[in-house]
């Protein structure tokens, strides 16, 4: 029995990346594990089915968490599977590359929904349900960009994950008493199939040059991530997880 069997998590964008690391965690810790994509079916079926190898239960479910028609389809498909919701994991996020110059209103607008606004649809959605039972974590992924900015370009992408930060601070002080916690975490350079893609093997390495203890995997962000669903995290509310290999430290 893992610590976290009995619970239902939802992870926003599992199907890749960190979100399917998350996934993955949570389901070893013994958590049932709603896998949402919004286009990767075939990927997230093939998270669905290794959330599964860990003998917990496990659907995915096709919703766009930035539009709130989706948003409530999906969660009517947890209530009506699950009949609960233990676990928020907002996680579902993207950026562009590319600079104040070349931002549209369009593209703006484009990943603040999909970076920011998925993150008040599904807080407030879960909350009412989770305010129902008097228990609920909440876990939003922020980055080390809310803390020191982005470095080149993607001041879009950054404005969405300070703006993360302080709405887990927020909503922290609504959520408490009715017994649901929410917190952050910020990942720093993780190894992911994108990271490998944008920089090469050799850009790769020179990232990893610069972080003290190297770039960090997927599951170390998913592990901090359980802690805060866990017992350990009964006591946290409104804070950040750093999770960067001490590239950055405040």
């Amino acid at each position: 029995m893992g610590e976290l069997s009995g619970k239902v998590a939802l992870v926003t964008g599992s199907s890749r990346g960190l979100g399917k690391g998350v996934a993955l965690v949570l389901a070893e810790k013994g958590a049932d594990v709603v896998v949402n994509y919004n286009s990767s079916r075939e990927e997230a079926e093939e998270v669905c089915k290794a959330v599964r190898g860990y003998g917990v239960q496990s659907i995915c479910v096709q919703a766009n968490v930035g539009k709130s028609d989706d948003v409530q389809r999906l969660f009517s498909e947890i209530d009506a599977k699950f009949g609960k919701l233990d676990f928020l994991v907002n996680n579902a996020g993207t950026s562009r590359a590319e600079n104040i110059f070349d931002i549209t209103e369009e593209n703006w607008d484009y990943i603040l929904e999909t970076n920011l606004k998925s993150v008040f649809l599904c807080s407030k959605a879960a909350m009412i349900r989770m305010r129902e039972r008097k228990f609920g974590r909440i876990v939003n992924m922020s980055s080390m960009v809310a803390h020191q900015g982005a470095l080149f370009g993607h001041v879009h992408y950054a404005s969405t994950k300070g703006g993360i930060l302080s709405f887990t601070k927020t909503l922290a002080r609504t959520a408490a008493p009715y017994g649901i916690t929410v917190n952050a975490v910020a990942p720093g350079i993780i190894k992911t199939e994108l990271l490998f893609k944008t920089h090469g093997e050799e850009g790769v390495a020179k990232l990893a040059s610069t972080v003290p203890l190297g770039l960090g995997e997927m599951r170390d962000v998913g592990l901090a991530v359980a802690y805060l669903c866990g017992e350990g995290g009964n006591y946290l509310t409104g804070i950040c997880l750093d999770v960067n290999g001490g590239m950055y430290m405040h």
